[in-house]
C-alpha cells in the first residue's frame, strides 16, 4: 500500500466498513475464452459475440467491470511458469486453496465487526493466467533503452532506497495525490480497483475509483479520423489525449500527448508520472520510470459475452523500451460494485513528515556539556 495513500482511506474506511463490505463484493471471474490444451498458446481475441447495443447503435460497454479479481496477477511473468500462459489444473487448484484460506480470515474479520488488511486488499485466485504480459511472449516487459535505464536508477520518490526528501521535488504524482499517470492508472491495484464505463452518443467515459480520474474519450469514425482530433504536440496531460473508434464490435482507443518527463529533476513541476506502478504486482520497483514525448497507447476493448470484457492494452515509447509490450486483462461485470472516496489530498501530512523527518535526521548531533549529568 502506497505510503501516501492509506491515511486517508484508512481515515475513510472504518466509517464506511458495513456498507464496504456489501457492495464492493467479489465476484468470480468470468471466464472471456477457455483454457486452450496447450498452455504455451494465448488464443486470439474472440469476436464472434455481439453484444447489446446502444439506443444510439453501438455496441453497449456500459456497467462496472472492478478488476479486484484480477489484483493477484502479476505484470511479469514468475520464473517458475517458464513459457506458460496458464496454469495448470493443480497450480489453478492450489492457488484456490490459497484464497480460499483469505477467505477465512475476512470471514474472521466480519464476524468480530472489524476490518483489518483482508477485506482492505480483497482479491480472488484470479483464474488460470500465470500474467498480465501476453507480448513479448516470455512474458517479461522488454528492456529498456541505456538512456532511459540511467534515468530510471537516477529517480526520486517514496519508494526509492536511502532518498533524502527536501523538497515535494523528492516525490512522485502518486505520492502527492495528483495521478498515478497512464496507463498506470488502468492496471489493478491492491484497493480501489473500480472500473465503470459509461456512453453517450459520440463519447465514452472511463471512470477509475482510485483518484477518480475520468477519461473522456470522443469517438470518430475511423483511424484515418484520428490525427484530425488529436491536440498540437505541445498540449499535453496526466492522462494523455484519447481518441476512440469502432473495430466492427471492439473499442479502439488511442492515446498520445501524454505528460513526459521521469523523476529526476529537482523542479516538481518538471517531474512526470511512471507509465507503469510498483503496486500493481510484478512491475519493476521504485515508480521512476520515464515516458518520452513518443509514448503511445492503443487500448482494445472487446465484449466476450453479456459480463465479461477482454481488454488489451499495447504501450510503445521507444525512448524508453526497446520494444512495445502488450497487456491482456480479462474484465467482469458487476453493477453491484460502488466506488468509495478517494481520500487522498484531504488526509496526505506524511509529504510534510518525510521532509522534517529527513531533515532531522541530517542535523548533526548536538551534545550539551557541563553539570554533574554530563551530555543529555
Amino acid at each position: 500500500m502506497s505510503k501516501m495513500n492509506k491515511t486517508g482511506f484508512a481515515r475513510s474506511i472504518a466509517a464506511i466498513g458495513a456498507l464496504a463490505l456489501a457492495t464492493t463484493a467479489l465476484v468470480t471471474p468470468v471466464a472471456a475464452q477457455p483454457v486452450p490444451d496447450d498452455l504455451t498458446v494465448m488464443p486470439p481475441v474472440p469476436t464472434d459475440y455481439q453484444p447489446a447495443r446502444t439506443p444510439w447503435g453501438d455496441p453497449d460497454l456500459r456497467g462496472m467491470w472492478p478488476i479486484d479479481n484480477i489484483a493477484s496477477l502479476p505484470m511479469n511473468r514468475p520464473a517458475q511458469f517458464g513459457n506458460r500462459f496458464w496454469l495448470t489444473e493443480e497450480e489453478y487448484a492450489a492457488r484456490q486453496a490459497q484464497y480460499n484460506a483469505s477467505d477465512a480470515r475476512y470471514a474472521a474479520e466480519e464476524e468480530s465487526g472489524t476490518i483489518g488488511m483482508g477485506h482492505w486488499v480483497e482479491s480472488d485466485s484470479s483464474g488460470r493466467r500465470t500474467n498480465l504480459l501476453v507480448s513479448p511472449a516470455n512474458g517479461q516487459l522488454p528492456a529498456m533503452t541505456p538512456a532511459a535505464q540511467a534515468r530510471y536508477q537516477a529517480g526520486r520518490s517514496s519508494w526509492t532506497p536511502n532518498t533524502q526528501f527536501n523538497w515535494v521535488s523528492d516525490f512522485d504524482t502518486w505520492d502527492r495525490c495528483v495521478t498515478r499517470g497512464f496507463p498506470a492508472s488502468m492496471f489493478p491495484f491492491r484497493y480501489n480497483n473500480g472500473i465503470q464505463v459509461l456512453q453517450s452518443p459520440g463519447y465514452v467515459v472511463i471512470n477509475l475509483e482510485m483518484i477518480h480520474d475520468a477519461r473522456i474519450i470522443p469517438i470518430v469514425s475511423g483511424p484515418e479520423a484520428v490525427a484530425a482530433r488529436r491536440w498540437p504536440a505541445n498540449v499535453r496531460t496526466w492522462m494523455g489525449q484519447s481518441i476512440g473508434y469502432w473495430e466492427g464490435n471492439t473499442l479502439v482507443i488511442e492515446t498520445t500527448n501524454i505528460i513526459a518527463g521521469d523523476s529526476v529533476p529537482q523542479n516538481a513541476y518538471e517531474r512526470g508520472p511512471s507509465p507503469l506502478n510498483m503496486a500493481t504486482l510484478g512491475v519493476p520497483p521504485f515508480n521512476t520510470i520515464p515516458t518520452s514525448l513518443q509514448a503511445k497507447v492503443v487500448e482494445r476493448l472487446t465484449m466476450t459475452g453479456p459480463d465479461s470484457i477482454i481488454y488489451e492494452l499495447t504501450y510503445d515509447d521507444p525512448e524508453v523500451f526497446t520494444a512495445p509490450w502488450t497487456a491482456r486483462l480479462d474484465w467482469s461485470r458487476n453493477d453491484d460494485y460502488s466506488f468509495f472516496e478517494y481520500a487522498c489530498h484531504e488526509g496526505n501530512v506524511q509529504i510534510r513528515n518525510y521532509i522534517t523527518a529527513s531533515r532531522a535526521g541530517l542535523q548533526p548531533v548536538r551534545e550539551t556539556e557541563g553539570g554533574d549529568g554530563g551530555a543529555h
